[in-house]
């Protein structure tokens, strides 16, 4: 198989896939080296970064995947009629900011932080996959211990917790949310 045949199918994957595709999927796709696969990767990213195009491709979640330049976000914003989702309310961004800088982390430990019942939060968290359970804790009654979720990480244009933005102090959800909100998505 030819270089640009090799570069056209890896372009292709990532684009049909509707979640990050991973270096090790698409080398035993093609049965060439994983190494290969991410120069080749490299070489697409950098060529799409170059000719200034509408779309790009962009390494999240531990893959790879599409995603329109943010160079052009505000004409993207224009076109929008209605959002995809609803906006997380402030107590769930809360909760989530929580979550994100202290996981794994119980309800109680969140609560303790923010001061009141986060159910609801937890619930709404859940149901949109950007947290999951996470096992439960050793001590009495055995709570339930939550992280974030590759969904949260692709949510936020991450490629892992590592580049969440540093903050003073992780035990203020004030400073936490902010951080959150401060990365692009």
């Amino acid at each position: 198989m030819g270089f640009n045949k090799v570069r056209g199918i890896i372009e292709a994957l990532v684009f049909a896939s509707s979640e990050p595709v991973r270096p090790r999927e698409i080398a035993g796709i093609l049965g060439i080296n994983e190494h290969t696969v991410c120069e080749l990767l490299d070489d697409l990213i950098e060529e799409y970064r170059q000719k200034k195009r509408g779309i790009q491709i962009t390494q999240v979640a531990g893959g790879y995947q599409f995603a329109t330049n943010p160079e052009y976000a505000d004409f993207i914003k224009k076109m929008k009629k209605a959002p995809r989702h609803t906006p997380l309310s402030q107590a769930a961004l809360e909760t989530l900011a929580i979550i994100a800088y202290k996981q794994p982390v119980t309800r109680a430990e969140i609560e303790a932080l923010r001061g009141v019942s986060v159910d609801s939060s937890l619930n709404t968290l859940l149901e949109r996959g950007l947290i999951e359970e996470k096992g439960r804790k050793d001590g009495p009654g055995r709570p339930i211990l939550y992280a974030t979720t590759g969904s949260f990480l692709k949510y936020f244009g991450l490629n892992d917790l590592s580049e969440l933005p540093a903050i003073d102090d992780p035990t203020v959800p004030g400073t936490a949310v902010e951080s959150i909100m401060n990365i692009d998505h």
